[in-house]
């Protein structure tokens, strides 16, 4: 009998300026901790749009 894989692998991806920047969005609204617990998914509509309107505030920002 062939063996099952218990778990897959899961391959590090290189972060973009994109996911970068949010991860720094999220630290600074105090959502780091439940993004490492259960993951970006776990997070609400209201938070993940906060976090969206963040970011797009600060590219704009940062074109000026």
């Amino acid at each position: 009998m062939a063996e099952k894989k218990k778990g897959k692998k899961k391959r590090k991806k290189e972060l973009t300026p994109d996911d970068l920047l949010k991860l720094e969005i999220a630290k600074e609204i105090g959502l780091m901790d439940k993004v490492d617990e259960i993951g970006w998914g776990g997070l609400t509509a209201k938070e993940t749009g906060r976090i969206g309107g963040l970011m797009t505030a600060k590219k704009k920002r940062r074109k000026k």
